[in-house]
């Protein structure tokens, strides 16, 4: 293999390793957004939908089409996709952007013209529907909705792809496609990665529809399909709200639908019917309405089976809440689960904070670092020097902060945070070390470590400052670093809970299958076994797993669990795995959710993210139930 060779295919496997979350749609690091995408804003345009374009343009899976012609072309090279990626996934997208300019030139020296899709007659009827921009049939285009990182699901590619501006046009493009007997799917922002958005008829993505409409006396805001939880976190906020939104690019009407919004302000917040006030729908019919019509559909009512969604969603009207000035962060470090729970719920049981949840130090050393090698020292660090296996992250205001003092005396307040993470690099530092296994006492290390009087010696042995957080990252990227957390917001757990950003980052090293389940939060022992079914399977495939998170529901009395797995989804052995694991793990978690009280898997919530979570959190369980 020659030196060419070698690079092409790195280049290839770097291209096929896309997560597909959708992080380079949005401007979360006020980088400003890949300019032609901004500009015509079909997947393909995005880094995302590019680098699924030179995977498909190399196999063959698409001809060199006049609309690949356009994507290659437009790119500008201004290297904004390399910082967006690398802050998530540690990928350099802007490789693959010079491969397909290369391949676009190899491809003119042949001779050869590209080809030009004909229009036929249900494109004419979408166009007139939407204009001739926003309808297309072009295989370099229809080929980003075709595949996401599920190993278990096929590629297929759509006939159309149609991009509506208002309710009105959904409701025309679904008639259009009964019309001519064409399935249509949904598509938000593209974050889906279980292979649910796939047909091969029209998919409607709703990227255009960005309308966010604020009601500050209602304490309500109006949003349009198309609006991502990034996009809504900013509007809020400038108001003095927040709302309780999923992943930062994920689109707030998709997961209301999908998954009924949880994260750890469901503490506080709710989750499912407890967030929005209403949702409008276009049926499959074509029909709209309004869930809060005693007319329409109930889909405020849970049913235990796995059902389709209620339609398409056009608009939601969302609760916004409050925010306060003294809001800030703490970790509260613990050596076991049990200890780590136990807190958690007696922090919900007693209204003790707004966000509330355990993480594991995986969650905790991934988020924090801004690469995937460093992840791995610190997690080391935190378990076996520092003895720290969980954490329970709080958000609270002062007097919850006053409160928690009372409680315990182990704190990681915000400014011993910003102190670790600015001198992450560090961590492992012999001076450090040698502090540590000089402690002497019955208590981990952390319990000496983290308190007021070596707050100073931590900051002068880290050097906390941005530059040394930016050793950790490639040479040609440092200056950016240094200069992103510079920005007080990158380092303030108020905003980084409530924006996300970093939550991308646990699919660094590889895709991640999360498996949720809502518990009940005072009965560990369901919980733990939970756990080790999920351990004892993974590891029964040699499958790479990890705890996620658990947040406490409804005083403590429910919560929501997650647990990990992580496979290389490029490798046909790895999806082999999965799939052998699936067949394991969804008979005990469907029986589980039949019998044991409190237990509910979240197959079973997909598309009923609307309904009252009563429905599903004290759903009555068969007989046999416990």
């Amino acid at each position: 293999m020659t030196q060419e060779q070698a690079i092409s295919k790195d280049i290839y496997r770097m291209a096929a390793q896309c997560r597909h979350y959708a992080m380079c749609k949005i401007d979360y690091l006020g980088t400003g957004l890949c300019p032609p995408a901004e500009a015509y804003p079909f997947v393909s345009y995005f880094p995302q939908g590019r680098m699924d374009l030179y995977c498909a343009l190399n196999d063959g899976v698409v001809p060199m089409t006049q609309g690949a012609v356009d994507i290659i072309e437009s790119c500008t090279f201004c290297g904004r996709c390399d910082r967006q990626c690398h802050f998530t996934t540690g990928l350099r997208p802007m490789l693959v952007m010079a491969a397909l300019k290369k391949f676009l030139d190899d491809y003119r020296k042949s001779g050869k013209d590209p080809e030009k899709p004909e229009e036929d007659q249900p494109l004419t009827a979408l166009r007139r529907i939407v204009g001739s921009r926003w309808a297309t049939n072009d295989p370099a285009l229809l080929v980003a909705y075709a595949d996401d990182p599920f190993p278990l699901a096929q590629l297929q590619m759509p006939r159309y792809v149609v991009m509506p501006r208002d309710r009105e046009e959904v409701v025309r493009i679904v008639d259009t496609a009964n019309r001519f007997g064409l399935p249509t799917v949904v598509r938000g922002n593209g974050g889906s990665v279980f292979g649910f958005v796939f047909t091969d008829g029209v998919v409607l993505d709703l990227n255009r529809m960005k309308g966010i409409d604020i009601d500050a006396d209602n304490w309500t805001v109006t949003v349009e399909p198309g609006v991502t939880s990034f996009e809504l976190q900013t509007a809020v906020t400038s108001r003095g709200f927040r709302v309780n939104t999923a992943e930062p690019a994920a689109t707030v009407c998709g997961n209301i639908v999908c998954t009924g919004l949880f994260s750890t302000w469901a503490n506080v917040y709710g989750v499912g019917a407890d967030g929005i006030v209403d949702m409008e729908f276009v049926d499959r019919n074509g029909h709209p309405f309004l869930i809060n019509h005693k007319t329409t559909p109930n889909c405020f009512a849970f049913e235990h089976a796995v059902i389709p969604s209620p339609g398409i969603c056009t608009k939601a009207v969302v609760k916004m809440h409050p925010t306060t000035e003294d809001e800030d962060g703490l970790f509260v470090p613990f050596s076991t689960f049990s200890e780590a729970v136990s807190f958690a719920t007696e922090l919900s049981r007693r209204r003790i904070g707004l966000a509330v949840g355990v993480l594991g130090g995986h969650y905790l050393s991934t988020f924090m670092s801004p690469s995937s090698t460093l992840a791995e020292r610190v997690k080391d660090i935190f378990s076996n020097v520092l003895g720290i296996a969980y954490v329970v992250f709080v958000i609270g205001d002062r007097f919850a902060r006053e409160t928690i003092d009372k409680m315990t005396p182990h704190i990681i307040d915000s400014r011993l945070f910003r102190a670790l993470l600015l001198g992450l690099p560090r961590l492992d530092n012999p001076e450090l070390k040698a502090l540590i296994m000089g402690l002497e006492g019955n208590d981990p290390p952390y319990a000496y470590l983290f308190g007021n009087e070596t707050l100073p010696v931590m900051e002068a042995t880290l050097s906390s400052r941005p530059e040394t957080l930016a050793e950790a990252t490639p040479s040609d990227l440092r200056e950016f670093y240094v200069e992103l957390y510079s920005q007080p917001h990158m380092t303030d757990l108020v905003w980084l809970n409530m924006f996300r950003i970093i939550s991308a980052r646990m699919s660094r090293h590889k895709h991640m299958f999360a498996f949720l389940v809502y518990v009940p939060g005072d009965r560990l022992e369901i919980v733990e076994q939970i756990i080790d079914h999920f351990v004892r399977i993974a590891e029964r495939h040699d499958i790479s797993h990890d705890y996620g998170f658990l947040t406490p529901i409804d005083l403590g009395k429910r919560a929501i669990l997650e647990y990990d797995y992580y496979i290389d989804h490029t490798d046909s052995q790895e999806g082999k795995k999965i799939e052998k694991a699936m067949q394991e793990l969804e008979p005990t978690l469907d029986r589980m959710s039949a019998e044991v009280k409190g237990v509910t898997w979240l197959k079973y919530i997909f598309s009923q993210g609307c309904a009252r979570k009563e429905g599903y959190l004290y759903e009555q369980k068969a007989p046999s139930g416990r």
